[in-house]
């Protein structure tokens, strides 16, 4: 069940959610409007699972940035958002869809206790300019069904990070743990 507008702001009143930095005007009628992080990754070139990826380091400067076809960019969200209570599911919209971008296809769920600053994947089907803190997205929170699990008491295969992650596969393939 997907938590509506007024119970996701009950639930940030209640501690049940947190949104930093939290903005109550966006609140939408089932989601949260999240916002893009300055910083992005560019990553050119072929890629290995069994290898760190290489990348060069953005910042979005306040008059934008062009981005091309055919690279990958890793960017983050602005707000961090976790839960003990509800997971949650990460998804672009329609207006930066509209213009060609795709933000997170591969892990929009967020699991209960995971407290993070998304990493997105960005793809654009042609150029466009994105900017600095630009509305990216809606953030879904769903109440879950049976026993409840933090992701921070589980083990977790990998840390949590607190902005742009590259695929750690590589620490996997190796025998290497988080």
């Amino acid at each position: 069940m997907i938590l509506t507008g007024p119970a996701i702001a009950a639930a940030v009143t209640a501690g049940d959610i947190a949104i930093e930095p939290y903005d109550p005007t966006r609140i939408s009628p089932n989601a949260y409007d999240w916002r893009l992080d300055a910083t992005l990754r560019e990553c050119r070139g072929d890629l290995d699972a069994a290898r760190p990826a290489e990348f060069t380091e953005l910042v979005v400067p306040e008059d934008g940035l062009l981005l091309e076809p055919g690279v990958l960019y890793l960017g983050a969200t602005l707000e961090r958002t976790g839960s003990e209570r509800y997971a949650q599911m990460l998804n672009g919209d329609r207006t930066i869809g509209s213009l060609g971008i795709w933000v997170h296809v591969s892990a929009p769920l967020g699991h209960v206790g995971h407290a993070i600053r998304w990493t997105l994947e960005i793809r654009v089907a042609k150029r466009v300019r994105i900017h600095p803190d630009m509305t990216f997205g809606k953030l879904v929170f769903l109440q879950t069904f049976g026993a409840a699990a933090s992701y921070q008491q589980h083990g977790s295969k990998y840390r949590a990070t607190e902005g742009i992650d590259i695929s750690r596969l590589y620490q996997e393939l190796r025998g290497e743990h988080g």
